[in-house]
């Protein structure tokens, strides 16, 4: 199969000949330990992990011919150091917040998950409706730049493709939080919902003509969305809420691209994401991850709630893998075998591969992972 083939053969629950063998990236942090452990300096983590596994060398999946839409502002903010005092950086970020950051790292580290950074955000650059105003001006869907000169060729020359392409950009309530702060948008939603109503039915109105030249002249496989909504053990806000303010926005890209053809609708959200499966399911989003062990999730009884309506990806606890031997192999089985058997899951690290995970620890993880994925 190609590599197209068995990732939506795995995720539409069909019979892949392989799963995708996704086991999860290292962070900077992460990778420098485990150059230390004896990883190569001068090569690639995951073709040393490949050859030291025995698994033959594989693409990881995504489109060479890079779709380069960008549904950023445009322009920016300059990036400013407001002050650097007591072993931090005030900043003044491209998005136009005020985070304070240590200065062990740079400013770009502030919007780049390089490694697991701690950040404080002071001020966020949607305060009055006069910024809001100003705000929507750095959106144009026809801004030069936004999507490449030869898009239509780039199109063209994908549609006999062998890999997977797709486009991902952030969902609403990731985007209003971006611009008007977690509380401020919080605030809003009770003080003033048709605020909250116009700013994610313009940033829907953006996303969609932004995409649209791109669903009209090839079909995709996948259109994805950041959410990042909920805590450890309940979402940010309310499924009334969601229902409210979100919904409306994914009923209207979710239409786009079926109607295009595309067959995968992923939702990535951090934290414990149980409240809002159900309402994911009914607006038509049919793949999500990385279901994070750590903040109570239980895809084992997700799937057995859900059944076949919703498709993992991520799912093995990282904390397990951190420790290695059985701990590591009893949460891998506990988690992988039970959605194996009827498909619609891509197991891996449930985020980012933290520090605390020695190499010999990874590898002994992506052994088993690549045994129970076929390719062992």
């Amino acid at each position: 199969m190609t590599p197209r083939n068995r990732y939506l053969e795995c995720v539409l629950f069909g019979a892949p000949d392989k799963i995708p063998f996704s086991p999860g990236g290292p962070r900077e942090s992460t990778l420098s330990r485990w150059r230390s452990e004896g990883l190569p300096a001068d090569r690639p983590w995951f073709d040393v992990l490949l050859e030291t596994l025995g698994v033959e060398k594989q693409s990881d999946g995504s489109s060479p011919e890079a779709l380069d839409v960008s549904f950023k502002m445009m322009p920016q903010f300059e990036e400013e150091v407001l002050e650097h005092k007591n072993g931090h950086y005030l900043v003044r970020d491209w998005m136009g917040a005020v985070t304070e950051i240590s200065d062990v790292y740079d400013y770009t580290y502030i919007r780049a998950a390089k490694d697991f950074v701690t950040r404080k955000w002071h001020k966020f650059p949607v305060q009055t409706r006069a910024d809001w105003e100003e705000m929507k001006k750095r959106y144009d869907p026809k801004t030069e730049g936004r999507h490449p000169e030869d898009l239509m060729e780039r199109c063209a020359r994908m549609k006999d493709r062998d890999t997977v392409a797709g486009i991902h950009f952030n969902g609403p309530f990731w985007q209003l939080r971006e611009w008007c702060g977690f509380e401020g948008l919080c605030l809003l939603m009770l003080d003033d919902p048709p605020w909250v109503e116009e700013m994610c039915d313009f940033w829907c109105d953006f996303v969609l003509e932004t995409m649209r030249p791109i669903l009209e002249n090839v079909t995709l496989d996948s259109v994805g969305m950041s959410e990042d909504m909920a805590y450890k053990e309940h979402s940010m806000i309310s499924p009334a809420m969601v229902r409210q303010f979100l919904m409306p926005c994914y009923a209207k890209w979710i239409s786009a691209s079926k109607d295009s053809g595309v067959p995968v609708i992923f939702m990535d959200s951090d934290g414990h994401i149980g409240d809002l499966l159900p309402l994911w399911i009914e607006a038509g989003i049919n793949c999500c991850g990385p279901i994070e062990v750590a903040a109570g999730n239980d895809v084992v009884e997700y799937r057995r709630r859900f059944g076949k309506k919703m498709a993992y990806t991520g799912t093995v606890d990282k904390r397990a893998i951190a420790k290695g031997g059985k701990i590591m192999e009893q949460e891998v089985l506990r988690v992988v075998l039970p959605l194996l058997e009827d498909g619609g899951t891509i197991p891996g690290c449930d985020h980012g591969v933290p520090h605390d995970i020695s190499w010999s620890n990874f590898i002994e993880y992506a052994r088993l992972l690549a045994r129970l994925t076929g390719w062992l």
